[in-house]
């Protein structure tokens, strides 16, 4: 048994996945408490391009600190401009008010060459904690690239080796690995029964089934449960008329699925959207929120914190386990990215899988390689997918909420008129 394994408190046979992942931050803190008593390191990331397993394979727990409250932004100000991404100065600044517990607790940060912006926020970061910057070059079709991208990755393996006086071997490499594949499949099925019509939740449902700590098994046991629960909820749904299956009085479709998300679950005839761009970190889900306020529901969120970083496990059967972590990490699309093919053939395998009836791109404001390539974007979704594209620029704050209801109204009334 891991060491992971030893830490999670197994949860209850029937719990409500959502009411568990609803408590996500909790769960986290108490299994980060409980590894340090066990003299297991800390250790902060701020990108998908941080492979987790290797962290993992030290012994140590990868949490992810990137900020998703407006609250900590004007903290921040006091040190970076106004006009960076809310999420970096929402990430630095509870590094300012000494608010985020988990950063308080790192024995090592590690941040990565993706946007200017972070890399400076880096540098005042590490005046306060060990910092690690891994590099990443930008250039995917490049086997040079990929190639300082492996000796990168064997940089930060022999550094976490040193700091943390660890022997990072091939077989604990490969136990990692199976383990954030497992992590990834149970997600990846969960994000694939949106495909069905209608889906048996919505998007600000699925979004809370993810945790900021990787690899804890009781999470694990958790997307499993909500796993056979929705699962058999599309099954349920298939097999009865077009008008709807009965209700019964504990809230239970006729097939026996429990009806876990009351009356805010998905129903037939709402705008099926796919979201595109900027990760929505915890707390910072106020976009897909009015989204889904509007007559729609999400059915796929492309971004890093939807199906980007799952779409692709690591090679279990490679000869070297770090060149094939470099190689599904370097495949992530990212916009930094330049050409960024990737992203356009994810978007046309998605809106193939999940058929949306439009797109939805959000962009966080100052986020410069997301906003240029929109234009991109907006010419796949209007000329090869054929769909209306909706481009939302906007930063954690909620004063322009009122406007993007009206422009997200103003689409899902066409697409609706459209049908």
């Amino acid at each position: 048994m891991n060491a992971a394994s030893t830490l999670a408190k197994p949860a209850a046979a029937n719990a409500d996945p959502l009411a568990y992942f609803g408590d996500m931050i909790d769960h986290c803190y108490d299994y980060a408490e409980a590894a340090r008593k066990h003299g297991r390191p800390i250790v902060g990331i701020m990108c998908e391009f941080t492979p987790r397993e290797i962290l993992l394979a030290a012994g140590a727990v990868p949490v992810c600190l990137c900020g998703g409250s407006a609250e900590t932004i004007a903290a921040a100000e006091q040190f970076l401009p106004a006009n960076v991404c809310p999420l970096i100065k929402s990430t630095f600044g509870y590094h300012v008010k000494g608010s985020n517990p988990f950063l308080k607790r790192a024995d090592l940060v590690v941040g990565e060459t993706t946007c200017d912006g972070k890399k400076k926020m880096f540098e005042l970061l590490g005046e306060a904690y060990p910092m690690h910057v891994l590099e990443l070059p930008q250039k995917p079709d490049d086997p040079d690239s990929f190639e300082r991208w492996v000796k990168e990755l064997v940089k930060f393996k022999v550094v976490l080796e040193e700091r943390f006086k660890v022997q990072i071997t091939d077989a604990k490499l490969r136990e990692a690995i199976r383990l954030m594949n497992r992590e990834r499949g149970l997600r990846r099925q969960l994000a694939g029964l949106m495909a069905a019509d209608p889906p048996p939740l919505t998007g600000r449902q699925l979004i809370e089934f993810r945790s900021i700590i990787s690899g804890i098994e009781a999470d694990l046991a958790q997307y499993a449960r909500a796993l056979e629960i929705y699962g058999a909820e599309v099954v349920a749904r298939a097999s009865v008329p077009a008008s709807g299956a009965e209700m019964d009085g504990a809230g239970r479709s006729a097939g026996g699925s429990p009806n876990l998300g009351g009356d805010s679950r998905p129903r037939g005839g709402q705008v099926r959207v796919l979201l595109t761009g900027v990760p929505l970190v915890h707390g910072a889900e106020r976009v897909l929120e009015l989204i889904e306020s509007c007559g729609a529901v999400v059915v796929c969120m492309e971004n890093c914190t939807g199906l980007k970083p799952l779409l692709e496990d690591v090679d279990t059967n490679a000869p070297d386990p770090i060149r094939a972590l470099a190689a599904k990490y370097y495949h992530l699309p990212c916009s930094v990215m330049t050409p960024n093919q990737g992203r356009f053939s994810s978007l046309r395998q998605l809106a193939a899988e999940f058929r949306p009836q439009c797109l939805i791109e959000l962009i966080w404001q100052a986020c410069l390689t997301y906003d240029i390539e929109s234009c991109q974007v907006r010419k796949l979704a209007e000329e090869d997918l054929r769909l209306p594209y909706l481009k939302i620029t906007t930063d954690y704050s909620p004063s322009d909420s009122a406007r993007i209801t009206a422009r997200v109204q103003a689409l899902v009334e066409m697409v609706q008129a459209r049908a």
